[in-house]
C-alpha cells in the first residue's frame, strides 16, 4: 500500500509539472537591460520601476507574464514579470532590470542572446506575437485644460510634433501620439535632452479631442 501511495504521488508530481511547464516564446532574441537613469520612474503599467526588481520591458507580452529569460552564453536564466513597453532600439526583444541582468551575468556585456519561455500569462488565452507599429508617448495628466495647454505648449516650442490632448472624466492628459516603433527611442532621447523626463510609453489609443 506504501508503494501505490509512493507511485502515485509521483504521478500526480509529474502531471502537475507538464501541465505548468515552460512554453518556449522565442530563442536566440537579444536582450538588455536598463537601470539607474529609469530607476524610480513610472512604467508603462503604471508601476515605478524598480532595477533591484526581476521585471522586464516587452513591446507585446501583457503585463504581468511571467517570462524566464536564459543567457545562451552560459546557460544561467531568471524568472522577469513584464511591467513595462520596450525597448525601442532595433533588434532588442527585451529589456531587463538591471537585477534580472546581472542574475544571468550580462550586465558588463550589456546585452545577450536568450531563450524566452512563457512561464505564466496574465491572461486567459495564448500568449502569441503581435505588431504593435503605433505608440502614444504621455507626457503628463492635469486636472485643469488650462495647466495642460500651457505644457503642451512648451512641448511644441521645444520642437515635439503630434502632440494632443486625450480627455478621462477628470484629467486632461498630453501625448505625443501616433509614434511609429522605429521612431520611439529617438523621441525618448529627445524629451531627455529637453529635460522632459517624466513619461511613459503604451500602445497607440483613441484619441478625444
Amino acid at each position: 500500500m506504501r508503494k501505490l501511495k509512493s507511485l502515485f504521488s509521483v504521478l500526480l508530481l509529474t502531471m502537475f509539472t507538464s501541465a505548468f511547464a515552460d512554453t518556449l516564446y522565442k530563442s536566440s532574441v537579444v536582450a538588455s537591460y536598463y537601470a539607474d537613469k529609469y530607476n524610480g520612474r513610472k512604467t508603462s503599467s503604471g508601476e515605478i520601476f524598480n532595477m533591484n526588481a526581476y521585471t522586464a520591458a516587452h513591446k507585446t507580452l501583457p503585463f504581468n507574464t511571467v517570462v524566464r529569460v536564459t543567457n545562451l552564453e552560459n546557460g544561467k536564466s531568471v524568472q522577469v514579470r513584464i511591467n513595462d513597453r520596450g525597448p525601442f532600439v532595433a533588434g532588442r526583444e527585451i529589456d531587463l532590470s538591471k537585477a534580472a541582468a546581472a542574475k544571468i551575468d550580462m550586465v558588463k556585456t550589456g546585452t545577450a542572446k536568450v531563450r524566452l519561455d512563457i512561464v505564466s500569462s496574465s491572461k486567459e488565452i495564448p500568449v502569441y506575437e503581435t505588431t504593435t507599429e503605433k505608440w502614444d508617448i504621455q507626457l503628463g495628466a492635469f486636472s485643469q485644460r488650462a495647466n495642460a495647454q500651457t505644457f503642451a505648449k512648451r512641448l511644441m516650442s521645444a520642437g515635439f510634433e503630434n502632440v494632443v490632448y486625450q480627455k478621462t472624466e477628470n484629467l486632461t492628459k498630453v501625448v505625443i501620439k501616433d509614434v511609429a516603433t522605429d521612431d520611439v527611442q529617438a523621441i525618448l532621447d529627445k524629451l531627455e535632452a529637453k529635460g522632459f523626463t517624466d513619461y511613459f510609453v503604451r500602445e497607440r489609443a483613441k484619441i478625444k479631442k
